[in-house]
């Protein structure tokens, strides 16, 4: 009986000793918070899967998130919080002792989508907070006026991302990796250039949903939004690239839609809405201004397309040679020319091997830049320093070293062509201190 006993008393202890020795299953090790038009993104990379439940409270409104046997000494009191829906985030009493409770302070009531992401080989153990504004404040560009930026802004939408890979290469490759990969090789060449500048849909392995990706071009009075993409078959044999265009039918059907927002309407109307107290005129004046708006985005999108395809053909296959044309949500901001790069198909072996390949994802940037280069030369937007440079361009130039006739096309935004026949020039041969004529764009 008293071994028996003794042997209970053993076991007790050292189930106590068990519990107390317990570490936690999982540590936070780094914490990330974004703001992209109308949702704000918190990201917590844990050590294991995380497990956890929220729930939602209302005066104050907060969201409360418990992640069960997670070390709650991790600080956020460094995290900059951008936007204007999560106001503080902060810890408060868990259920158990070794959870942790986290909590977001609201600013208004919103739409929440929690979901974790697996371990890879680029990161941790993800978990994904998404704060999604569910009426959120209307932007309206305006590209021209004395306080318009001087820089072209051009938006890098990498396709995809976070929870959605994209398509699948045959030997495992992501579509949202190439992606991002050309996405910041092509971000890297813009911001080199004075007078460019880029913004990012995404800069990390993070889901955007695909109608926040035009509103952040919006948002950003932006001249030019270019998506990144990487097509797929059923089967391998499909390969090379492609540009798209958004068709005119869904680019009337979303005139029809932005139409009905009366407040953008009269925005885009200025101080000619104030003089303007038929509401019928008023929506005749907006549908006119959106119309030429639009037809403005989509001749100047379809001539860069071209420009573009003309350049991606020195680099790879081109699957289609002409620019073509769907509905794509990506492509509907009515006053940006946009456009969407298919780099080739991941879905074909040889191809995913090359976007695989470094040297080949920088040449494939490398062309997307020269055509941005060359378009926004021809045709700067208005208030712009290359607007200025351009109406103080020199009407001729002296051949300096590492010059020639391509070169000083691409920089004056006029065809080789044009400089040889303005210079009756028989030969593609230029000669150091030889002085040509510019000809006008």
């Amino acid at each position: 009986m008293f071994f028996k006993n003794w042997f209970y008393k053993f076991d007790f202890v050292a189930f106590v000793l068990l519990i107390s020795n317990q570490v936690f299953a999982g540590n936070i090790i780094d914490s990330r918070f974004s703001h992209t038009a109308d949702t704000s993104r918190f990201v917590l990379e844990l050590e294991t899967a995380p497990s956890f439940t929220y729930f939602s409270l209302k005066n104050p409104r907060r969201l409360v998130i418990d992640l069960v046997d997670v070390d709650k000494d991790y600080n956020f009191s460094d995290l900059l919080l951008t936007g204007n829906l999560v106001s503080r985030i902060r810890h408060s009493t868990p259920k158990s002792p070794k959870d942790t409770r986290l909590v977001l302070e609201l600013t208004k009531k919103v739409n929440v989508s929690i979901f974790p992401l697996d371990k890879t080989d680029s990161f941790e153990h993800r978990l994904i907070v998404e704060v999604i504004d569910p009426d959120p404040v209307p932007v309206l560009a305006n590209n021209v006026g004395p306080n318009r930026d001087q820089d072209i802004i051009v938006v890098i939408d990498a396709g995809h991302g976070g929870s959605d890979p994209g398509s699948v290469g045959p030997t495992g490759t992501l579509e949202k990796h190439v992606t991002l990969s050309i996405a910041k090789k092509l971000q890297d060449l813009i911001d080199r250039e004075s007078g460019l500048r880029t913004v990012m849909t995404r800069t990390d392995d993070y889901y955007v949903h695909p109608n926040d990706r035009p509103k952040i071009a919006a948002r950003e009075n932006a001249d030019l939004l270019v998506s990144i993409h990487a097509d797929a078959f059923t089967t391998p044999q499909p390969r090379g690239g492609s540009v798209w265009v958004l068709s005119e039918g869904r680019a009337d059907s979303e005139l029809g839609r932005l139409l009905e927002q009366t407040e953008r309407s009269s925005a885009l109307l200025g101080a000619a809405a104030e003089v303007i107290e038929d509401r019928d005129t008023e929506r005749y004046f907006a549908e006119t201004i959106f119309n030429m708006s639009m037809d403005l985005s989509r001749a100047s999108s379809y001539e860069l397309s071209n420009r573009l395809i003309r350049d991606m053909k020195k680099v790879t296959k081109m699957h289609k040679r002409k620019p073509q044309s769907a509905s794509l949500a990506v492509l509907t901001a009515p006053e940006t020319p946009s456009i969407l790069v298919e780099v080739g198909f991941i879905s074909n072996p040889e191809e995913e091997k090359n976007l695989n390949w470094a040297e080949h994802r920088q040449r494939l940037a490398d062309a997307m830049f020269s055509s941005i280069e060359a378009f926004f030369r021809k045709t700067p937007p208005e208030g712009t320093l290359w607007a200025k440079l351009k109406k103080d361009q020199p009407s001729q130039h002296k051949v300096a070293v590492g010059d020639s006739l391509s070169l000083l096309a691409q920089r004056y935004g006029v065809t080789i062509k044009q400089i040889k026949n303005e210079n009756n020039l028989t030969s593609d041969v230029v000669m150091v201190g030889q002085v040509l004529k510019i000809p006008r764009a």
